[in-house]
């Protein structure tokens, strides 16, 4: 979750808030004002989603460094192998 969602979501929950409050006192100013709130709150949540979703997509296809430990050990393994294949 990144910072984009989450004021989306907050700027979501108190122009609902604003916006039944209006509804609630009949202003209508204030129901207006509270919807346009929701809505800038909504897309701007979208855009979190998206910047989200695209993270996670160059995240997952973005080569990760290899362990030398284990690749090391993996290495040695081949090498192992190989040289056994020779020696048949």
């Amino acid at each position: 979750m990144n910072k984009d969602q989450v004021a989306g979501k907050l700027k979501d929950v108190a122009g609902r808030v604003e916006r039944q409050t209006g509804e609630w006192t009949g202003d209508t100013e204030k129901q207006a004002h509270g919807a346009m709130k929701q809505a800038e709150g909504k897309v701007q949540n979208a855009w979190g989603n998206v910047k989200d979703a695209s993270e996670k997509t160059v995240n997952k296809n973005t080569p990760r460094e290899k362990d030398p430990v284990v690749d090391n050990d993996v290495e040695k393994e081949n090498e192992d192998v190989a040289s056994h294949r020779k020696a048949s």
